[in-house]
């Protein structure tokens, strides 16, 4: 699906940007939180490391900052109410483990499976994280090629209006559905074709900027005029996307270069790990059993590059799927029909 709910219509590279400069000053306001009240003795720099005792376990700062720094849009003169608001759930969560390990909670298999699982991947990530460390940063002339490369995204990026249609069909039928698309003058006329036929079909409409679509598909939205449609094939049917209308507005090499070097530094670091973890598979002796032998070879490739590098992110902020369709009376009263 092409669309999304939230009609966001400011630059996504922009806020990018500033997200990266509020995360700093958050992190700033958490060390001199941390930092307040230390005075020079021993005593008192450890004793201002704990925030709250709840029976004989301790909660310390250390623990409300790392919650802290993980909380996405926090500004930095909400930092100190955050904190006392982060204490008293790691105050709940303390609880919870301690009555838990009195239970013996710790000790149930699917638990502990939990635990060593959870241990594994933030154990991998760390090694991931590591191997990235190593990653240089994107030249001037990167990022610049880059920023041409892709005129749809920044220097000839529109809002567009788009209206998406999602048809249920079976195969023999799509000629008769691609005809009348042709042949129709307007979206209305061919919502009526398809109601007249008893198609079943959903849809949504909603504004988006360049960024917020698909990048794979953003090159044939881009090329399309006000007006225009594209159709496509789907596993129960055709998909219908109408551009009922688009705007231009560009965004500069400068507005856009932090977001172009996030995305060219994680796809670099891609490329890198996955060549590493190669490198590790081919070293290692990998020894299939039992019904997970068959096709081994092939399930492994698939496997290594997905579970090792995920899809590099687009230069903006990926677009999400649009949570729940319109009927087709929701549609119908969208285009205007009664």
């Amino acid at each position: 699906m092409y669309l999304m709910n939230d009609d966001k219509k400011n630059s996504l590279v922009q806020r990018a940007f500033t997200n990266h400069l509020r995360v700093a000053a958050v992190a700033a306001a958490v060390v001199a939180l941390t930092l307040t009240g230390c005075g020079d003795s021993k005593k008192g720099e450890k004793a201002s490391q704990t925030a709250a005792k709840v029976n004989k376990e301790e909660i310390t700062v250390h623990q409300i900052n790392f919650v802290l720094q993980r909380q996405q849009g926090l500004k930095p003169e909400q930092a100190e109410a955050a904190s006392k608001q982060v204490l008293e759930r790691l105050i709940d969560q303390e609880l919870a483990v301690q009555k838990a390990q009195e239970l013996k909670l710790d000790r149930d298999p699917r638990v502990v499976q939990q635990i060593e699982a959870a241990k594994r991947e933030i154990i991998s990530r760390a090694y991931v994280e590591r191997i990235g460390e190593s990653i240089s940063k994107p030249t001037s002339e990167e990022v610049a090629k880059y920023y041409n490369e892709k005129p749809a995204l920044f220097k000839e990026r529109r809002i567009y209006s788009l209206q998406e249609v999602a048809i249920e069909a079976k195969p023999e039928q799509f000629a008769q559905i691609r005809d009348k698309l042709q042949a129709a003058k307007n979206m209305n006329e061919f919502a009526e074709f398809l109601k007249a036929n008893d198609f079943r079909f959903t849809g949504n409409q909603a504004v988006r900027a360049a960024e917020q679509l698909p990048l794979a598909g953003l090159d044939a939205i881009a090329r399309m005029k006000d007006g225009d449609s594209a159709i496509s094939q789907t596993p129960t049917g055709l998909t219908v996307l109408f551009l009922v209308g688009s705007r231009p507005q560009a965004v500069s090499e400068e507005q856009a270069r932090p977001a172009i070097e996030a995305f060219l530094s994680n796809q670099r670091k891609g490329e890198v790990v996955q060549k590493d973890i190669k490198a590790l598979r081919d070293a290692a002796k990998v020894e299939y059993v039992g019904k997970f032998a068959e096709k081994a070879p092939e399930a492994a490739g698939a496997a290594s590059a997905a579970a090792v590098a995920a899809p590099a992110p687009a230069p903006v902020s990926a677009a999400t799927p649009a949570s729940g369709g319109l009927n087709a009376a929701d549609i119908s009263k969208g285009m205007g029909l009664k």
